[in-house]
C-alpha cells in the first residue's frame, strides 16, 4: 500500500532520527548549515505567533526551518516581528517559541530569511504540510509543478474524509512514529513531512 516499507524509512533515517524533536546536529537559529549538502528536495516548516488583537489574531513568521532529501537541517532561523509589533500570543506550548527567540540580539529580520530561503528553493523541489500557509508567511510562491505537499495529496484526503488530514496523523498511520507532542518543532516537521 506504501510506497516505501517503515522498515525501509527507519534503515535509511536510522530508527531514532524521524522521531526526534531535535537532533544532536541540529544547529537551533544557526542559519545556512555550512557543510550540509541541500540537494533537489527540500522539506519547509514554519512556526507563526498571534499578533492583533483577540480573539481573531492575525499570524507572523517566528521561525523558518529547512531540510534536505535525509532529514538533515539545512536551514534554522527565529524571526524578528516588524518594528512596533506586539506579540498577543506567543503560542509557546504548541509553536516552542519564546520571547527571547525573537529579540534582535538572537533571530534575524524578516527579510534575511526570506532571501535566504528564496535563494535555497530556488530551482528545487519543495516538500511540506499545508505549505501555502508557510509560503504566505514567507511572502514567497513557488512553482507548482516543483511543490510536494502531504496536506493534498489524494489517497491522504481521502483517508480524512475530503479534508486536510493533520501532519501528527499522518506520522502516526503512515510513518508509525509520533511527533508533535508538546511543543512544535519546525524542524522535526519538516523532517516529518519530507
Amino acid at each position: 500500500d506504501h510506497d516505501i516499507a517503515p522498515a525501509d524509512i527507519s534503515a535509511a533515517y536510522g530508527a531514532s532520527v524521524p522521531t526526534k524533536r531535535v537532533s544532536e546536529d541540529d544547529d537551533v537559529n544557526g542559519g545556512l548549515h555550512p557543510t550540509r549538502k541541500i540537494g533537489k528536495y527540500i522539506s519547509l516548516d514554519c512556526e507563526m505567533v498571534g499578533t492583533g488583537p483577540p480573539p481573531h489574531l492575525d499570524n507572523i513568521l517566528a521561525r523558518a526551518s529547512l531540510v534536505n532529501f535525509h532529514g538533515e537541517q539545512i536551514y534554522d532561523s527565529y524571526v524578528q516581528p516588524p518594528p512596533n509589533t506586539k506579540i498577543h500570543d506567543y503560542r509557546t506550548h504548541v509553536s516552542g517559541i519564546k520571547p527571547r527567540h525573537l529579540q534582535p540580539s538572537y533571530a534575524r529580520t524578516f527579510n534575511e530569511v526570506q532571501k535566504s530561503v528564496a535563494e535555497i528553493l530556488e530551482g528545487r523541489i519543495l516538500v511540506g504540510h499545508a505549505l501555502r500557509n508557510d509560503l504566505n508567511a514567507l511572502m514567497l510562491s513557488h512553482p507548482k509543478r516543483d511543490v510536494r505537499d502531504t496536506s493534498r495529496y489524494g489517497r491522504f484526503r481521502v483517508e480524512s474524509q475530503g479534508k486536510a488530514p493533520a501532519l501528527k496523523k499522518l506520522a502516526r498511520t503512515e510513518l508509525g512514529i509520533e511527533v508533535q507532542v508538546g511543543e512544535h518543532s519546525s524542524v522535526e516537521d519538516a523532517r516529518t513531512a519530507m
